[in-house]
Order: structure tokens, then sequence, then C-alpha cells
């Protein structure tokens, strides 16, 4: 609210002398804020949000002539990527159920979240397909599981069901459903089938009713024991958890993947968004280089 306030101020302070800005005064506003102050893209979209927010509920006001804005532009990065030998150094510190995760990530170019969320339904070992529901964008998509990977999360999985089996003789085993499909089937939340992949260890209790249950694991927990074990692997880069998502589709390309089929693999809308990463690793541009520079 104090960001929206301090940019309504400046707007009006700058347009003091006017008794009736509008949209003209807008556009010139922000396309200043692009040019003379070289205010990021997100800095640019706060001032418009709040200065639209003043015109159209505290003077009645509706602009909507805002093509001539000069936008601040967004900057382009190139994504941290690990090799295919630091994947494997920083894999083999890990332990456990983190260490299973970490190589979906890698295997599959999913977002920590989409992969801490699956479920056991999610998981399709006949046809060898991981549903990922409800990712970026409210999208659904199919990754594939990695051959390497498929005997080692049925065993996880049979660990999660023995898990679950203690959890319902000990009068729980009862999980949420995605949307409203809770209220729709209440005998499914203790179905096996909507159990979480990569439970939590331990069961979460509330002190006021009593009641436990066991949710997925916490997205921090993965994100640390990655952290310490790029630094025990000797990986002197930016990274983390997203960045076995970047190796992934790095690794394809080079290996040959066309660039649609890894943007459908991604989840991205855009092809646009996918070709970041063939600024990543082109061996035609690194075999040039080396005829200059051996």
């Amino acid at each position: 609210v104090s960001c929206y306030i301090e940019w309504v101020r400046k707007f009006l302070e700058r347009y003091k002398n006017y008794k009736n800005a509008g949209q003209v005064q807008i556009n010139e506003f922000l396309s200043e804020l692009a040019v003379k102050h070289h205010v990021s893209a997100s800095t640019q979209n706060q001032a418009l949000a709040a200065i639209l927010f003043y015109f159209r509920f505290l003077k009645q006001e509706n602009p909507v002539e805002l093509s001539g804005v000069i936008h601040a532009k967004k900057p382009v990065r190139v994504p941290v990527v690990f090799s295919r030998n630091e994947v494997r150094k920083i894999i083999e510190l890990m332990e456990g159920q983190k260490k299973l995760i970490a190589k979906v990530l890698y295997g599959t170019g999913m977002r920590l979240n989409e992969a801490i969320s699956l479920r056991v339904l999610d998981i399709d070992f006949e046809r060898r397909e991981i549903a990922v529901r409800n990712g970026k964008g409210a999208k659904d998509r199919r990754v594939m599981i990695p051959e390497s990977l498929s005997e080692e999360l049925k065993k996880h999985l049979e660990k999660v069901k023995l898990i679950h089996e203690k959890d319902l003789k000990d009068g729980w085993g009862r999980v949420d459903l995605p949307g409203k499909l809770s209220d729709k089937f209440t005998g499914s939340r203790y179905d096996f089938k909507w159990q979480f992949v990569f439970p939590q260890k331990s069961r979460w209790k509330n002190k006021e009713t009593g009641e436990e249950g066991r949710w997925h694991i916490e997205g921090s927990l993965l994100q640390s024991a990655v952290k310490q074990a790029i630094i025990l692997a000797g990986v002197n880069k930016n990274a983390s958890c997203h960045t076995f998502r970047h190796s992934f589709a790095t690794h394809l390309l080079a290996g040959g993947m066309d660039l649609r089929s890894v943007q459908e693999l991604l989840g991205h809308s855009d092809l646009a968004t996918t070709t970041i990463y063939t600024h990543v690793e082109n061996s035609q541009l690194r075999e040039g280089h080396k005829k200059y520079f051996p």
C-alpha cells in the first residue's frame, strides 16, 4: 500500500499544475520512468498499477489509451546450467527422499513445486509418464519417466504405502484433495492413490482439534539440501533446485531433441521462452570458437 501511495504522490507532484491530468500525462510519466530514470520493467508496472488504482477507484475514471508508453526493457538473463558431471556429483552428495526428488527434477524438467505436489495417481509406470497437474499458468502436461528412475520410484512408493498404512492404523491417513474434490469424494481422501509421492517425515497436528495429517515435503528443505550439496561438490555457480530444470532443457537440446518437444516437456506457452536454452550450449558456436582460439 505504501508503494502505491508513493507513486501516486510522485505523479500528482509531477502534474500539480494540471487540473485534469489524464491518460496523456500517465503515458508521459511512465515513459519518463523508463527513458530518464531507467527503472526496471517491474518498477514501471508497479507505478502503472498504482496510478490506475488512483484513477479508477478514487477519481472514478478509466484511462484506456496507454499504448504510447515506452516500456522499460526486461533483462534477458542466460540461465545457470550444470554440466552432466556436476549434476552427478551434486546428486551423489544427497540422501534419501531429497536425493530422489533431485533426480526427478533433473530427469523430468519439473519445477520444484510441481514435483513435491505429485500424488501417487499422477505416476503411470505402464506409459512411463508423470502427469503434472496445475503447473505454471494453471496448465496440465505430461513428462516422461527416465528409465533409470522407474524402479527407484516404484520402491519409493512401496515405502510411502507402508507410511500411509501406519497412518490409517493410527486413525488418520486422510489427505486434502485438489480443488473441491474433498467435498465431492469424501471417502477418497483416505485412498492411497491420492497420497503425496513425497510426504512429510512427520504428521502435522492441529493442537485445537487433535487432528493429524501428512502433507508433502516442504520445498525449503529440498532447497537447503541442494544448496549444501552444491557447496560440498565444489560447484561455484549461483545455482538452486531450478538449475536442474535449466540443465534438463539444455542437455536435451545439446543431445539433438527438437526445440518444440522441449517446449512441451517444460510446459512453456511461448516457444521464445524455450529458445533461451539454445544460447547456453550451442555446439556450432563452440566449434567455431576453437578454430580461432584453440
